[in-house]
């Protein structure tokens, strides 16, 4: 296997810090798109979205789309799980990585889209776009505020999944666009820090 990948890229750094998790180490070869890395025939052919991350298998196949990915990888590597064991557990992170995909992870992207010099060139920024996906962090934090608070020390449960890398993700995003997490919201900033100290997070 061989996994095309960038430094700064937010899906790329999720498959970093979810081999990490696993203790797994394939190489890995880095692309940079801001050379035009992503345009190139060979690039393309593996990945028609010219984006990273891309997986490239013994056989020559190419996977796309980091939890697609991540998927693969867990199959490969299954110690720790991180994505459950039992019908239940899968199901269970599967819907808490689609709520921090879409919920969080999402919408501080959104921010960056819009307010990051990186993407004057690439999309049609709208300020106002960023102030209005800035408020809808700050209330769906609180909502995940309120729904941790049963005191596990994950978003889905007990341990670690793929799930509390997506969120990972997002506060990878937030140091970016220089947003916090409100102190205010105890059981999220608890959370935070602890997964802020993974050797992961420094994928």
């Amino acid at each position: 296997m061989k996994l095309y990948n960038h430094a700064m890229a937010p899906n790329a750094w999720r498959v970093r810090a979810f081999l990490v998790e696993k203790t797994a180490n394939i190489p890995t070869v880095t692309v940079e798109f801001e050379k035009g890395d992503t345009q190139t025939p060979d690039f393309l052919a593996m990945n028609s979205l010219g984006q990273v991350p891309v997986l490239e298998l013994d056989d020559g196949k190419a996977l796309a789309e980091s939890i697609a990915i991540c998927r693969y990888l867990e199959s490969q590597f299954p110690e720790p799980s991180l994505f459950g064991t039992t019908a239940h557990g899968q199901a269970w992170v599967e819907m808490w990585n689609r709520r921090m995909e879409l919920l969080l992870m999402n919408t501080v992207a959104n921010v960056g889209l819009h307010t990051l010099p990186f993407f004057a060139t690439r999309v049609n920024q709208v300020p106002e776009v960023a102030e209005a996906q800035k408020e809808t962090l700050a209330a769906r934090w609180a909502w995940l505020n309120e729904d941790i608070a049963d005191g596990r020390p994950f978003v889905a449960g007990d341990t670690l999944s793929v799930a509390d890398l997506t969120g990972m993700t997002a506060l990878k995003i937030c140091d970016i666009v220089e947003l916090s997490v409100p102190e205010d919201l105890s059981h999220v900033k608890k959370w935070e820090n602890a997964v802020r100290a993974r050797p992961s997070w420094s994928a």
